[in-house]
């Protein structure tokens, strides 16, 4: 089948060599273009722009799409079959929506119509979800609304961070458009009933706020893991928590309470197993303790 890939980041590069794998015909791929990045600022291609390089695949980055008429007609003179879309990041204007004789079909990372937006990985395990999954969705004009042909659960356990969804759900996103594209299901609409929205992050999410319960900054620390992760105020510093663990204890929010780092919060506490300081080593918290005075008594948050 003729197909053009659309994705960037890192979630999108196994259904990219699945497709490949296949025996698909990848006319182009479309990501983001190189941006400057880390010491000195060189650009950098993101990763499904690094793949594709790998595999020998012709490499498309437009800055937009939106008003771009000459880039609707480049698409459509590809004559696809289909456009598979994985966290592309960039909204496809409805000339190029159009153009493939199958349409263009998205990797959703959420069971929809739960959780569409940005952060569907993270917005899942902040609401404490039992499970989420992946969508297979024929792109509508919508925000990820149109009418979905396959989906798949991955359960969510007591212990799982964004990191961990991520990874089992590209693989399973991987493997489900490869079926969609087999197998032509029919498409089903979305309900409207239990429609959710994850808006994209910010740094400012991951701000710990101690007079919450201890259930949900648990799920926040695992929610934001790897990006933008969490953090809280200490000695005017900032000390970034890595991960921790709900604990049995109670006290005064953002006290640490014993010699273990356990930390009260508005209802329980938690455990700091895993810290940062700004600028500084990853550490696990008996680590961390060696090198830095945090008594029972000390307070968080400022």
């Amino acid at each position: 089948m003729r197909l053009a890939f659309m994705g960037s980041p890192d979630f999108a590069v196994p259904a990219l060599h699945a497709l490949t794998a296949a025996g698909h015909d990848i006319a182009a791929v479309y990501c983001q273009p190189p941006r400057p990045a880390g010491r000195g600022h060189p650009l950098r291609r993101c990763p499904v722009h690094v793949a594709a390089d790998e595999l020998g695949l012709t490499v498309r980055t437009p800055e937009r799409l939106k008003h771009d008429v000459e880039a609707h007609a480049a698409f459509a003179a590809l004559a696809l079959d289909a456009a598979v879309v994985a966290a592309y990041g960039l909204i496809l204007p409805p000339a190029m929506l159009r153009a493939p004789r199958r349409g263009c079909l998205n990797i959703h990372a959420s069971l929809l119509p739960r959780w569409r937006g940005a952060a569907p990985i993270q917005a899942a395990i902040l609401a404490g979800d039992a499970e989420t999954g992946i969508t297979i969705m024929r792109m509508d004009a919508g925000l990820d609304t149109g009418p979905m042909l396959l989906a798949g659960s991955v359960p969510i356990g007591p212990r799982s961070t964004a990191a961990m969804l991520h990874d089992a759900l590209a693989a399973l996103g991987a493997r489900l458009v490869l079926r969609a594209l087999d197998e032509d299901p029919p498409a089903r609409p979305q309900p409207e009933e239990g429609a959710t929205y994850a808006p994209k992050l910010t740094r400012e999410d991951g701000q710990i706020d101690w007079s919450r319960d201890a259930d949900f900054i648990d799920r926040q620390v695992r929610a934001l893991n790897p990006w933008p992760g969490t953090h809280t105020g200490w000695a005017g510093k900032t000390l970034k928590v890595l991960a921790c663990e709900p604990a049995y204890a109670a006290g005064e929010p953002g006290t640490v309470l014993d010699a273990q780092l356990v930390v009260a919060c508005g209802r329980g506490a938690v455990r700091l197993l895993g810290v940062q300081m700004a600028g500084g080593t990853a550490m696990a918290a008996a680590e961390f303790l060696r090198g830095h005075r945090l008594p029972p008594g000390s307070v968080l948050g400022k």
